[in-house]
């Protein structure tokens, strides 16, 4: 691979260049974008884990704070061997953004363990988090820096994190972490939310574009997880035809729309979702081109490149992951007219819920599923209103909007707080 590739699929390099692009247009201060440009905080964890076989092995995880002039630091936590600190890096940025974004009282971080979640044993996996917990436990707190789930995390390690940072506080803390269990303080419809709040994003989409009615509309969603399943699942509910969707293995493809409640049982007894009879086999690159209304990544980033940019053939692409386009990328699709919905805002609902929780946690007063769902709408509707408008006031694409919001936001807080001696 050369070098301007390797550089193109650099997700700190890709954060960079959109900051760099905004700040110009915004005319920033040059102090201020270099503060922006730079995370005030890297914590490198290198830590010992006892496995099955009663050895030691080594781990290597981070925990990035990127900015925290409007409040604590927010993000989650992945488990991958794909892991490095300049993704680290670029997903806390990212996470400044979309809490300024959506006016949430947060900054941005980002944390990770190098490691394949899907190799360990429970055991081994409550050892690696509850030791990665302690190690990262001086920097993170409900007042200071709350941790989520991400990639390849769920509620159950979320709710390690909290007991072991409360083992060491001496007394329960409920909200050092959201995306726990609801039996320890979690709220109702988190595990749901980004995934929803990208399905109410494509709908204020499909309404502003005025692209017909949801079953003329097809969608394709690269991803099957706690995201790109709940989003298919509630597309498919409202009457979109979903004709494509993956996991990691490969993907199914029907133009005539599948089954998706169907789709997703299949891949929870088989474990994959590719040998679905009621499709055709796909792969995940495959996916990417077909010829669709909304194509929606919900994986990982840097999947659309300038590689395989000009063969995208959706009128609409849903950010449903953090970074799926580079840079490079998305300059070739908004020149041929797709319409972005960029991932600070695509797939907010995630954050815009987990600070639910953590206002919940912290008044011990916790609400239904149907005032948190009540809720979410009615901040992504805004959100999206705003910066459909945004584009429309200076000639823009979204994601250069969404960003001329959020990183204003933050250098305001910026500047009003000032620089400390």
């Amino acid at each position: 691979m050369d070098g301007n590739m390797l550089e193109e699929l650099n997700p700190y390099q890709t954060a960079l260049q959109q900051l760099d692009h905004v700040a110009e247009i915004l005319n920033l201060k040059s102090g201020i974008h270099e503060m922006l440009k730079l995370p005030k905080r890297e914590l490198t964890v290198n830590f010992p884990v006892y496995m099955d076989d009663d050895s030691i092995k080594m781990f290597t995880g981070y925990r990035v704070q990127h900015n925290l002039s409007r409040g604590p630091a927010k993000g989650g936590i992945r488990y991958s061997l794909d892991t490095s600190l300049d993704e680290v890096r670029a997903l806390a940025m990212w996470m400044t953004w979309k809490c300024a974004l959506a006016r949430l009282p947060y900054g941005g971080a980002k944390g990770g363990v190098i490691c394949d979640p899907k190799i360990l044993s429970r055991r081994e996996l409550e050892n690696l988090t509850r030791r990665y917990t302690t190690e990262i436990s001086i920097i993170i707190g409900p007042d200071c820096d709350i941790p989520a789930p991400d990639v390849h995390t769920d509620p159950q390690i979320m709710a390690w994190m909290m007991d072991t940072y409360s083992m060491h506080i001496g007394h329960s803390v409920p909200g050092v972490v959201t995306g726990k269990p609801i039996s320890i303080g979690g709220s109702e419809g988190r595990l749901e939310a980004t995934g929803r709040g990208c399905a109410i994003a494509i709908g204020e989409a499909m309404e502003h574009l005025n692209i017909g009615v949801p079953d003329d509309i097809t969608v394709a969603i690269q991803g099957s997880g706690n995201v790109g399943g709940v989003l298919a699942t509630l597309l498919h509910e409202t009457g979109y035809k979903v004709t494509a969707i993956s996991d990691s293995k490969g993907g199914i493809y029907n133009p005539h729309g599948l089954d998706i409640p169907a789709v997703l049982e299949h891949k929870r007894e088989s474990g994959m979702i590719a040998e679905f009879p009621g499709g055709e086999s796909i792969t995940n690159a495959e996916l990417l081109e077909l010829d669709c209304t909304v194509l929606a990544p919900a994986a990982l980033q840097a999947q659309i490149t300038t590689d395989n940019a000009s063969r995208i053939k959706a009128k609409v692409i849903a950010e449903a992951a953090n970074g799926p386009l580079t840079s490079a990328a998305d300059r070739i699709l908004s020149d041929k007219g797709v319409f972005i919905i960029p991932d600070i805002l695509a797939n907010s609902g995630g954050v815009i819920a987990s600070y639910f929780e953590w206002v919940q946690d912290l008044q011990s007063f916790f609400w239904s599923e149907a005032e948190v769902n009540q809720r979410l709408e009615k901040m992504i509707v805004r959100n999206f209103e705003e910066v459909f408008s945004t584009a429309r006031d200076h000639k823009s694409d979204m994601r250069t909007a969404a960003y001329i919001l959020a990183v204003d936001r933050v250098a305001e807080a910026t500047l009003v707080r000032g620089v400390y001696p």
